[in-house]
């Protein structure tokens, strides 16, 4: 059955209007507005400067995670999309999904005592997870805490010690999500305490405690009717090789841990989501997201001419003001399929609020065909744009013809060693299986012109490029409008690493 859409009512429609006469099929294409016409309607510089000087005004402090500042910033995306058409998710009663998080100040003393050997807090180790500890407990160790380790172990009621990550990982990541698997383990089997012993040349431990001995902000993801698992999770530096020993040697010996000083104080805040309906029935039920974090890092050291405020122009207000044009556009023209607009918190504190959201989506993540995220670093070439995965996914020649057809070239991560793929929002939908690049502006390298402002007091309004980001945000646009209304496949190329999990995800992409 052929679908009625739009553009077929306005052909019609001009049928009528000449008579019974068909008209010439190449003056009707030139009466009906283009994907590219309907981007140009709305998308407008003066339009764009008024959002990103308030997201990024003095004003707003930085829009730090978790601040009054960044709860404003999110009024306003709500109230915005509102105001463009943009309607709550089905369901929802607010366009705001609260996002608990919880602010924690390290402790201030702790030490590890094995026999008659000290280890101490800072130095020597570090609390990853837990509240302040005072326990006491034979230690076993489980060389790389598998899951058949702590089956044969008998973990309960112990101290387990084992080596940081599994056999075969070499990357701090990779460790990371190892020591979330043997801290539920830990829980599992009842252990008193999980110990692992790191050692990692690309993330030293001098690096590793400017990361995690400071105050620092997570997602709260336990709940009042949860079973309050406590097993305490530490990383001990493996510099002392007598030290470890000691602590290897497990059967027979015992330890203490004591740990105190550490708070926590729970806060909340918001990822900003809307939605607009499709036109076409056939496919509507199908969406594509375009995503933005709104947060920055807040006030800091002061610069050379004493501002603290770090504005965030660049990162990530103009990404999210690209989100927001899009939103204003497609409620007012909207895409066959159906567009989510989503706004995350907490990116600059480790992609926080999109890690929540996909694991807490609030429409189904297997009818989200891509993920279109905009994040940006800044911008060292104004002829290009970069979309950060751009040929990872079927959706390049779109992208490209969005692109091009406003006088600027798409191209890929020029700086693949930065790892900015994995370093937004998008590799939290990646993760899930939904295609998801990240559109950015021009940058060819990590240059004194991106370090000038990335991450830096100096990133403020004033100091953009407006002609350029006018072109880029019609780009923007327009591969949106092509994207939602494509009857090409936009999956993941053959072979990509997220490839399979996107076959698991839609079962039949």
């Amino acid at each position: 059955m052929t679908t009625i859409t739009p553009r077929i009512i306005m052909f019609f429609a001009l049928v009528l209007l000449f008579g019974c006469k068909t008209p010439d099929v190449a003056k009707v294409e030139k009466l009906i507005p283009s994907d590219k016409n309907l981007t140009e309607e709305t998308v407008d510089v003066n339009t764009i400067k008024g959002h990103i000087y308030f997201l990024a005004s003095d004003e707003m402090s930085g829009r730090d995670t978790p601040s009054n500042e960044l709860n404003i910033a999110a009024r306003y995306l709500a109230t915005t999309l509102e105001r463009y058409g943009v309607k709550k998710v089905p369901g929802a009663d607010s366009y705001l999904q609260q996002v608990p998080m919880k602010k924690i100040s390290p402790a201030t003393a702790g030490t590890i005592k094995v026999e008659n050997t000290t280890f101490e807090l800072a130095k020597d180790f570090l609390l990853l997870s837990g509240e302040n500890i005072d326990l006491e407990g034979e230690i076993v160790f489980l060389n790389h805490g598998t899951e058949e380790a702590f089956k044969n172990g008998n973990a309960k009621d112990k101290i387990v010690v084992t080596l940081a990550g599994y056999e075969g990982q070499t990357s701090p990541q990779e460790w990371f999500y190892a020591g979330r698997e043997k801290r539920k383990r830990g829980d599992d089997f009842g252990a008193r305490a999980v110990v692992e012993i790191y050692s990692n040349a690309q993330l030293p431990w001098s690096f590793l405690l400017q990361f995690l001995n400071q105050p620092r902000t997570i997602v709260d993801d336990e709940h009042p009717d949860d079973e309050k698992n406590k097993t305490p999770y530490l990383w001990v530096n493996a510099a002392d090789p007598a030290a470890i020993a000691v602590l290897k040697k497990g059967q027979g010996s015992r330890g203490t841990i004591q740990v105190s000083g550490l708070k926590e104080e729970k806060v909340r805040t918001y990822n900003v989501v809307g939605m607009v309906e499709g036109t076409d029935p056939a496919v509507k039920d199908e969406y594509v997201i375009y995503s933005a974090h709104y947060d920055h890092v807040g006030i800091g050291a002061a610069d050379a001419k004493g501002d603290t405020i770090y504005n965030g122009a660049r990162d990530n207000a103009v990404g999210s003001v690209t989100v927001l044009s899009a939103a204003e556009n497609i409620a007012k023209y909207p895409t066959r399929r159906s567009a989510q607009f989503i706004f995350f918190t907490g990116e600059e504190k480790g992609l926080l609020g999109s890690d929540y959201y996909a694991n807490n989506p609030m429409m189904p993540l297997d009818k989200a065909i891509y993920c279109f995220n905009s994040d940006n670093a800044g911008y060292n070439d104004t002829s290009r744009v970069t979309i950060i995965g751009l040929t990872r996914t079927l959706a390049q020649p779109l992208i490209e013809k969005a692109c091009s057809s406003f006088g600027l070239n798409a191209k890929e991560d020029a700086v693949p060693e930065q790892g900015l793929f994995d370093r937004s929002d998008n590799v939290n939908f990646a993760a899930k299986g939904v295609p998801a690049p990240t559109f950015s502006m021009g940058i060819t390298a990590f240059d004194e012109v991106i370090n000038r402002y990335y991450h830096q007091a100096a990133d403020g309004p004033e100091t953009l490029d407006y002609d350029y980001l006018e072109k880029f945000f019609k780009s923007y646009v327009y591969a949106c409008r092509l994207i939602g209304n494509t009857d090409q496949s936009v999956f993941w190329v053959p072979g990509d690493k997220y490839f399979e999990a996107g076959q698991e995800l839609y079962k039949n992409p």
